[in-house]
């Protein structure tokens, strides 16, 4: 039997709203279970692949020849079926810090050419109009051009905070863009709301109303002071959706007042992982997750550490030298320059550092020795050697093109991010 199926995303984030049109499907005796499906991409080749889990798709009839999906598709699902320039666009935005307020030159560019090639490629045709786009999306990245929201400019930039946009366009007497600044699940969130309509298969038309502070300790929500209806045109403006993915996964959505947006549903697992350290919320977990699909079968390789790491986050253990936890908290980098050399660099303040140079030996495929035989303390031009010796090992648990999670002989915890 051949059925024409609506693909559901992960339920968590909306995904009541998140159907794509799927079609041909094999679905064996019209039940749950094992299927494959097809769709055509915008080449018109048509792809597939299959879904193996009972966890992927329950299948309701709602009609005679189309199928809803009402559970969630997995994450694994979700990247599977990424390409290739989405997958780099990905890479390109892991270690930007504030959506894109703190990144190097060479980072903004690598953004910009990923954005540029998907742009080029397409996604769906008129997304607008598409279910996908539809639901709740968390914004990973922004450019900033002076003429940015007061919102955009005091929320975005802040790691700490998570920045969502709700698209209901669909299914509703009240269509929707609404753009929302959570602080934690604990403390609560801002939700500035915008009347919503579509202008055309890319663009859609808002205009902001109403907005307010729902704090969880609070039994009732507290107005946004802003007068929207005496701001007249400035409280209205468009949004053009560049890129939809035929996944609804990612969305690259430009503004009328010029910034760039780059947004996802459903985060993979070192995406995770950096939200969580930029939160201060689960880190550990977060690390469990990604040590158990270990990017390398042989971390402590050192070809693929020779670089600049910067600490992004540490748990220090109680036994852990005194340097090791007094600088946990301040700029801190892990340089390997070749086979055998690392160095360890502390920012104590601007020009008031200190370097400690070791020697490093694999001895396994994740442990190395480490020798620390020196250091210096610099201020300024001046430098002052300073006696810190030492020996002990690293066991390297996770390891690829951007991130590094190691942990020391004495049992301290590191995840630390490729600069260079």
């Amino acid at each position: 039997m051949v059925v024409s199926v609506q693909a559901l995303g992960t339920p968590s984030l909306g995904a009541c709203a998140r159907w794509a049109i799927v079609q041909p499907v094999c679905v064996p005796g019209a039940e749950r279970g094992n299927f494959c499906d097809v769709y055509r991409s915008r080449s018109n080749r048509f792809r597939s692949r299959a879904l193996k889990s009972e966890k992927v798709c329950t299948i309701a009839y709602i009609g005679n020849r189309t199928v809803k999906c009402a559970a969630s598709t997995s994450s694994a699902v979700q990247e599977a079926a990424r390409s290739r320039e989405e997958e780099a666009l990905i890479e390109a935005l892991l270690g930007i810090q504030g959506r894109g307020r703190v990144a190097s030159p060479k980072q903004l560019e690598a953004v910009d050419e990923a954005v540029k090639t998907l742009e080029e490629l397409g996604g769906l045709p008129d997304p607008t109009f598409s279910p996908l786009i539809e639901g709740r999306w968390q914004l990973m990245f922004t450019t900033r051009p002076g003429t940015a929201s007061p919102i955009q400019r005091t929320f975005v930039g802040v790691d700490a905070f998570t920045v969502f946009q709700e698209i209901a366009l669909s299914d509703t007497t009240d269509p929707r863009v609404s753009n929302i600044v959570r602080a934690s699940e604990s403390i609560g969130e801002l939700k500035v709301q915008a009347a919503a309509s579509r202008e055309s298969g890319k663009r859609i038309l808002f205009s902001f109303d109403q907005a307010a502070f729902d704090f969880k300790f609070l039994p009732f929500k507290v107005p946004y002071p802003v007068p929207f209806k005496l701001l007249g045109d400035e409280a209205k403006g468009w949004l053009d959706t560049t890129y939809l993915s035929p996944s609804g996964t990612i969305r690259i959505s430009k503004g009328n007042k010029g910034s760039t947006f780059i947004l996802q549903k459903g985060l993979d697992l070192r995406q995770e992982l950096l939200q969580a350290i930029a939160t201060g919320t689960d880190v550990e977990k977060a690390i469990e997750k990604l040590i158990s699909i270990n990017a390398s079968k042989n971390p402590a390789e050192l070809s693929g550490l020779i670089g600049q790491w910067r600490l992004l986050w540490s748990s220090q253990a109680e036994n852990a030298n005194w340097i090791q936890k007094a600088s946990a908290n301040l700029n801190n980098w892990q340089i390997y320059y070749d086979d055998e050399k690392l160095e360890n660099l502390v920012e104590f303040l601007p020009g008031v550092k200190l370097r400690a140079g070791a020697s490093v030996l694999p001895t396994s495929k994740e442990r190395q020795d480490v020798n620390i035989k020196g250091a210096s303390l610099e201020l300024g031009p001046l430098r002052l050697p300073v006696n810190i010796t030492g020996e002990g090992y690293v066991d390297i648990l996770y390891l690829d093109s951007k991130l590094k999670i190691s942990r020391g002989n004495r049992g301290s915890l590191f995840v630390h991010t490729r600069e260079s």
